[in-house]
């Protein structure tokens, strides 16, 4: 395995910074500085995606046939480092990683043709439906029904844990085509036009959305919802194997990148107030941890790049997604109650619209201050989403040892 940079890949990450520094404009940057989330506001958002579309960086892990990029495996890994280093928003999944590849996988040509020019260049917002109130990661048991009548399909039930729905002019959707006796036999894809009447979408306001908020999920309700049988992906009753190959996709990111940088971030704040007497960045313990947190995230760091490697020489990921899935959530975790530690009373949640008397200092307003209580409460759901910890390490068990 070669994990050194080439001069190619050096001149490449070089280009990455002069994109970010010209086009991440003061707006997103103050929006971001303030977004407990990491997203933008939706305007923001598809400004800052049609950039990277013009780009031709959009969509870096699709086919050059649909406008990807052809970077190499460790290109990809250069982007998503630059881009962590630098606080810039990710593109949103729901379109460009997870419904793509399945559209491409199983779409016909027609759908090929009508989605994915869209997708790419952000004129259309997609989101998921998969969870649903009791049925979450056992997903089998969905209860969502897609009834055929004619060349539409009427569909009725309940999505939740939709992020950022509220947005959406797409959904795709796990729905129940029939009832077979292997529940995963009865499932098909079907694509969803949010617009159509019968939808409605309710937020479900969370801890870590506190005033004026940023609020990032909710709960979608289909009553009688009309679709069109041409929006239906691949065969009645495959969903479930598409919705597998889906999952893959949001399962095998890497963690890597991200989380070192939001560890400089922790380290700078933990200098800053060392400088100042706080005892906390000098003491042992507080150093062990950072130093035993930076290791684990090394350790993973070199097995994605391994896995690079191994995808630049034309092989699958395979079990190692679910690996990936597991590290990755528990070390986001694990790096968000540091954060927490690091900050102390400085990250009390509360809200000042204004200014009040005695508040004559410069507050301390950056990610590792106000915004780590929030990020520890949003992350707690990492482990859970995409499939939660304990599926995944039964599917290791499986197709690694053959349990």
């Amino acid at each position: 395995m070669n994990v050194e940079f080439s001069a190619e890949d050096l001149a490449f990450q070089a280009e990455v910074k002069a994109f970010i520094d010209e086009n991440l404009t003061p707006d997103m940057r103050e929006v971001l500085q303030r977004s407990p989330t990491g997203h933008l506001s939706k305007t923001l958002q598809i400004e800052w995606q049609q950039r990277l579309a013009k780009k031709g960086w959009a969509v870096p892990n699709w086919p050059a046939e649909w406008g990807g990029p052809s970077w190499t495996a460790t290109q990809k890994y250069i982007f998503d480092l630059e881009m962590s280093k630098a606080s810039a928003p990710r593109v949103l999944p729901f379109g460009v990683t997870m419904v793509a590849p399945v559209i491409m996988k199983y779409g016909s040509q027609e759908q090929k043709e009508k989605y994915l020019p869209d997708i790419r260049d952000s004129k259309v917002w997609w989101c998921q439906g998969y969870s649903e109130p009791g049925s979450g990661s056992d997903l089998a048991s969905l209860g969502t029904t897609a009834k055929r009548e004619g060349d539409h399909y009427i569909v009725n039930g309940t999505k939740t844990w939709t992020t950022l729905g509220q947005h959406a002019d797409m959904i795709f959707c796990l729905v129940r085509t029939s009832k077979e006796e292997k529940r995963q036999d009865g499932i098909s894809f079907l694509l969803i036009d949010m617009k159509s009447e019968g939808i409605t979408v309710n937020p479900i306001v969370t801890i870590d959305n506190p005033p004026p908020g940023h609020q990032e999920i909710n709960t979608v309700f289909f009553e009688n919802v009309k679709v069109p049988a041409e929006n239906l992906i691949g065969e009645e009753g495959k969903g479930w194997t598409y919705a597998k190959y889906l999952l893959e996709f949001e399962r095998g990111n890497a963690y890597a990148p991200a989380l070192l940088a939001k560890l400089d971030r922790i380290r700078s704040y933990a200098s800053q107030l060392e400088a100042s007497g706080e005892p906390l960045a000098a003491d042992p313990g507080y150093q062990r941890k950072l130093a035993d947190t930076e290791i684990a995230i090394r350790a993973m760091e070199f097995t994605e790049l391994r896995i690079l490697s191994a995808l630049s020489s034309g092989q699958n990921v395979g079990p190692e997604s679910s690996m990936l899935k597991c590290r990755g959530t528990e070390l986001q975790q694990q790096v968000a109650e540091l954060a927490l530690e690091t900050v102390g009373a400085q990250g009390i949640p509360f809200h000042h619209p204004d200014p009040s008397a005695g508040m004559n200092e410069e507050p301390v307003y950056d990610w590792t201050s106000a915004k780590a209580p929030l990020h520890h409460f949003n992350i707690r759901k990492a482990s859970i989403y995409a499939g939660s910890n304990e599926v995944q390490r039964n599917i290791m068990a499986k197709l690694v040892l053959g349990l």
